[in-house]
């Protein structure tokens, strides 16, 4: 039946109704909810009422607005810090793994050790460190009792340290995964044939290992980057409500009733995203991953 029917149709018939099924999901649970948000971005509101217009009201506001400029800056500071700390680690953890651990079991072991933090949820992970880093919490009673400061270091919960120590602890797995397994399919013997050569381990890492795993470093960072710009609960309990970035700015609008502004936003967003994923990709093909 199956070879009848691959007979009687093309291979490009073939392949899109192969990838009907897909493409239906696709286009009705992301397409058509982002086709949604960009047509509501033009509507105009009221405080008590929403109505369906061609406005480019909302945009107006937003882009002229001083408060956006600062959020969105905002927001890059926390995405940039925050990628930047993730790759360090997320490649040392994933080189250690690759490299240093021979046995198949210990890798499988160890990895698995990375990801119990992801058995509970993100918000629950995330308040966690509040009595850790609080004014009378572990941290500041430690430093106390050995001496190294005198009185609590304020600094350390509500606070942009705090914010980003979060979303360190929450995103770095999804550095870690795509670095890791870019690793393990590097050619062993491209890295024997490096020592053969005289090339120290400095030399071997970054003239072989590293460009060999951009496609994984590329992927991690759209990762990290794409959540960080996105969260909004992390800054807002993390922060004590004293900062804010485009997703909490999204979410106040919502509390608000106010749809059209929050549409907009998130558009803005989305083409931010977007270009940043365009910049990345433009350094190496993750097709090769995919």
């Amino acid at each position: 039946m199956q070879a009848q029917l691959r007979k009687s149709l093309p291979q490009a018939a073939i392949a899109w109704f192969l990838a009907s099924p897909l493409t239906l999901v696709l286009a009705g649970f992301l397409v058509l909810p982002i086709v949604m948000i960009v047509i509501v971005s033009f509507w105009g509101a009221t405080e008590f009422s929403i109505y369906p217009a061609f406005l480019f009201d909302n945009y107006e506001f937003l882009l002229s607005s001083r408060v956006t400029y600062a959020v969105f800056l905002n927001t890059a500071k926390y995405a940039l810090v925050t990628w930047a700390i993730t790759l360090v680690l997320g490649f040392t953890v994933a080189y250690f793994l690759a490299f240093h651990v021979r046995s198949l079991t210990w890798q499988v072991a160890l990895f698995l050790l990375c990801t119990i933090p992801f058995w509970t949820s993100n918000i629950i992970r995330m308040i966690s460190w509040i009595p850790f880093l609080g004014r009378n919490g572990i941290a500041n009673s430690a430093l106390i009792s050995m001496g190294v400061i005198d009185e609590p270091l304020e600094w350390l919960l509500f606070s942009d340290f705090s914010v980003i120590l979060a979303f360190v602890h929450l995103y770095t797995l999804f550095m870690v995964v795509p670095i890791f397994n870019t690793m393990m399919r590097i050619d062993k013997s491209l890295i024997e044939a490096a020592y053969d050569n005289g090339a120290t381990g400095f030399q071997t890492l970054t003239n072989v290992i590293i460009p060999l795993t951009k496609p994984g470093i590329v992927i991690g960072s759209i990762f990290v980057v794409t959540l960080v710009m996105g969260d909004f609960i992390t800054v807002r309990f993390m922060s004590g409500s004293q900062s804010a970035n485009v997703g909490r700015l999204i979410s106040n609008d919502i509390a608000l009733l106010q749809y059209p502004s929050a549409a907009a936003t998130a558009v803005v967003l989305l083409i931010t995203v977007l270009i940043v994923i365009g910049i990345l990709l433009r350094f190496v093909d993750i097709r090769k991953e995919l």
